[in-house]
């Protein structure tokens, strides 16, 4: 049975390496290709650390680099959570792989295109890649099958009291993209906080004695370190992986369907998604929302794409 085919569009970042490597291993996804967006840090960044793991796990997806800068505000990153590098921890070697020439905007664009509209886009990033492509060829909306994306929240934030850091990052771009009329699942801080990677899940992944274990190790335990410790915390979430959890083993995730709407007004909720949880507004449900999800067959889902590589 063939895979479902997606573009993974994210901003390389801890969380989004486990993203794209259970994405290129595990049987039920197809990976057309990997557009990179500014977010947890620069573009060159970003698109660098991408092109990092893609070459230490030997991924031969084609990578793309896209948007630097967002559509309306001024830029911002999370150097304080990624590092100076946007994926400190891991030592790579010298790197070899290259992205392509074509903009990651224009490789969404022409690959929707040219579908049957069975193409499902993975935003763990901002979402100013996918909002461009909307705005520069509204005739791929309709092409586009479902966006599953991590983003958002229908508590509280992690960046503001408001907002999450991928739509506080581009809130222009994420009224774009719900506003677009796509079937949307949102993988929000209420759901991917859940995913406590304790240090026993860090050992876990290391035990399994290869370099896809070794990498989420690396990573895993330089987050621990710097982000959840610095907090108090004793363990800390891996938020984008649940997307391809999700596309992977949906079972595992209980989602309910409400509207969301963004705050682009330049206040204290700027960038907030506005959930109707009670439906208050009356509007139609345009996206379902993560809730719940099996924290124990989430992880072992994790372990078993680990152990799909060398």
């Amino acid at each position: 049975m063939a895979g479902r085919k997606i573009i993974l569009d994210c901003d390389p970042g801890h969380d989004d390496a486990i993203a794209l490597f259970m994405a290129a291993a595990h049987p039920a996804i197809d990976l057309l290709g990997v557009t990179i967006v500014a977010g947890n840090q620069t573009l060159a960044k970003t698109v660098r650390n991408g092109l990092n793991v893609a070459q230490l796990l030997d991924i031969d997806t084609k990578i793309y680099a896209g948007m630097p800068q967002p559509m309306v505000r001024q830029q911002v990153v999370a150097g304080n959570i990624h590092g100076e590098t946007g994926l400190d921890g891991p030592t790579f070697g010298p790197l070899h792989r290259e992205a392509e020439k074509q903009n990651a905007v224009d490789f969404i664009i022409d690959t929707l295109m040219a579908s049957d509209g069975d193409i499902t886009l993975v935003p763990t990033a901002p979402l100013t890649n996918i909002a461009v492509a909307m705005r520069r060829e509204p005739r791929i909306i309709p092409k586009i099958q479902e966006i599953v994306l991590m983003g958002g929240a229908y508590g509280t934030g992690n960046f503001t009291p408001s907002a999450e850091f991928n739509i506080f990052a581009d809130p222009e771009a994420a009224k774009v993209v719900f506003g677009a009329g796509v079937p949307i699942t949102m993988m929000g801080l209420d759901l991917t906080e859940q995913t406590i990677c304790t240090p026993d899940i860090i050992k876990r992944m290391e035990d399994v004695g290869n370099t896809a274990g070794k990498l989420f190790s690396d990573m895993m335990n330089f987050t621990l370190k710097t982000q959840f410790e610095a907090f108090g915390l004793k363990a800390g979430p891996v938020h984008d992986a649940t997307t391809i959890g999700y596309l992977i083993e949906p079972d595992i995730f209980k989602t309910e369907s409400v509207y969301v709407d963004v705050d682009i007004n330049r206040g204290p909720c700027y960038g907030r998604t506005v959930c109707d949880m009670h439906h208050v507004m009356k509007e139609e449900p345009n996206t379902k929302v993560g809730i719940t999800l099996d924290l124990d067959k989430f992880w072992d889902l994790v372990e078993k794409c680990v152990r799909m590589y060398k």
